[in-house]
């Protein structure tokens, strides 16, 4: 049987849980799948999940200086193949919007991976719009081979126009995991048929279900126990949440942990320190999945400030809600990118504007003190989120688009 080449920037990665469930999902739907990686894991952990995956990886060059005999070898087998010249004039097109290092990267790396896929890999499906895309596109147009597109967040929002539109009329078909990316890219699409909405959803199998009784916890007494899993990047608003926490009364106890690594890591310790915060936080930094399941299980409250990022970067559906909700545990968002497809304000959870740390301040205080609200509002998002965001149906759907291609 044929396989699927399934392309991500780098694997496994920690943040990315969503596409390793899919990946282990269609592999028990009988999907048998290739691993490409632009690069190599950096995380310190993996998750149990990654172990259940058995798909094989092929891991691409980083950067040119990684192998340069490789890239070398890769090049002049391409140049021997009758598409060659239609391949190329794309990545020249390509180029002439974008002449850049990091374009020649994915040209080279396009190059090794048609030069060194399997007989038996007959599709390429490629997670991210930006630069997994571009590779793999490269290489489909190489190897002769069909391709097929996810899209999700970053790639969308930080991609210039051109370059979306020029795949998405180039690719076979795409997903995308929000409705509110459905509708951007098919107007982008010459073909807007081709793109299809497709909630990731989750897996419910691994989270507890509710408590059936409310915590005693309403910031009088023992603090009431906040918790945050996310990136430490702009996007995810962390900057405004210390702001709010250092807003909530004085009479209120709490305590907030956070899950996750990221490049804003330190600064956002130092702005802890200076408002005076450090020892009501705990950073935990990034952790599998099993301690994040951990964490919120000890939990009270668990919010996520999303926001847009200066560079246009923002959330899609995260996951991590989705895992909150599915345990009953209240969550406080924002109402940004798709969060309220998820979230209902007021029924399922509480919704405020992005970037407004007063707004989130006040919903924080009313929330601590009232655990009979959250704890309705959290039995109400994970009945809702268990019935409406089973992985189910996006994996059985995804799967019946790729077995018409195997």
């Amino acid at each position: 049987m044929s396989r699927i080449a399934v392309v991500v920037k780098g694997y496994p990665r920690l943040s990315e849980t969503f596409i390793a469930q899919e990946m282990l999902g269609l592999e028990r739907r009988g999907i048998e799948i290739l691993i490409v990686a632009l690069r190599k894991p950096y995380d310190p952990f993996i998750h149990e999940i990654h172990r259940q995956i058995s798909a094989d990886v092929l891991y691409l060059p980083e950067y040119v200086k990684d192998d340069p005999a490789k890239v070398a070898r890769a090049a002049r087998w391409a140049r021997k193949q009758p598409t060659y010249e239609a391949a190329k004039a794309l990545f020249d097109a390509d180029f002439s919007h974008q002449p850049t290092a990091d374009r020649q990267r994915r040209w080279a790396q396009g190059c090794v991976f048609a030069h060194e896929l399997p007989d038996d890999v007959s599709w390429i499906y490629t997670h991210y719009l930006h630069t997994p895309c571009s590779a793999a596109r490269y290489a489909a147009h190489l190897s002769g081979r069909g391709w097929s597109f996810s899209a999700h967040a970053k790639d969308i929002w930080t991609s210039p126009e051109w370059d979306l539109r020029t795949k998405i009329n180039d690719a076979a078909w795409g997903v995308t995991c929000t409705a509110v990316n459905a509708e951007f890219l098919k107007g982008l699409a010459d073909e807007p048929e081709k793109l299809e909405l497709l909630y990731h959803g989750l897996d419910f199998s691994g989270f507890p279900m509710p408590p059936e009784k409310p915590s005693p916890r309403d910031g009088s007494g023992e603090p009431v126990r906040l918790a945050s899993v996310g990136r430490a990047v702009e996007k995810k608003g962390y900057d405004d949440l210390l702001a709010a926490l250092s807003q909530l009364p004085d009479e209120l106890n709490w305590h907030f942990t956070h899950v996750g690594g990221g490049e804003l890591d330190s600064v956002l310790k130092a702005e802890a320190d200076r408002l005076g915060l450090g020892d009501r936080i705990t950073w935990r930094g990034a952790q599998p999945r099993e301690e994040v399941i951990a964490s919120l299980s000890e939990a009270d409250l668990f919010i996520l400030p999303s926001k847009l990022a200066k560079t246009g970067d923002r959330d899609g559906l995260p996951n991590v809600l989705m895992e909150a909700q599915s345990m009953g545990l209240c969550c406080l968002s924002t109402k940004v990118s798709a969060i309220p497809e998820l979230i209902i304000d007021g029924e399922t959870g509480v919704l405020v504007s992005p970037a407004d740390a007063n707004a989130l301040s006040r919903a924080m205080a009313s929330l601590i003190r009232d655990p009979d609200h959250r704890h309705a509002l959290g039995l109400a998002a994970s009945k809702r989120v268990r019935s409406e965001f089973s992985t189910a149906p996006g994996l059985d759907r995804l799967a019946d688009k790729f077995r018409k291609v195997l």
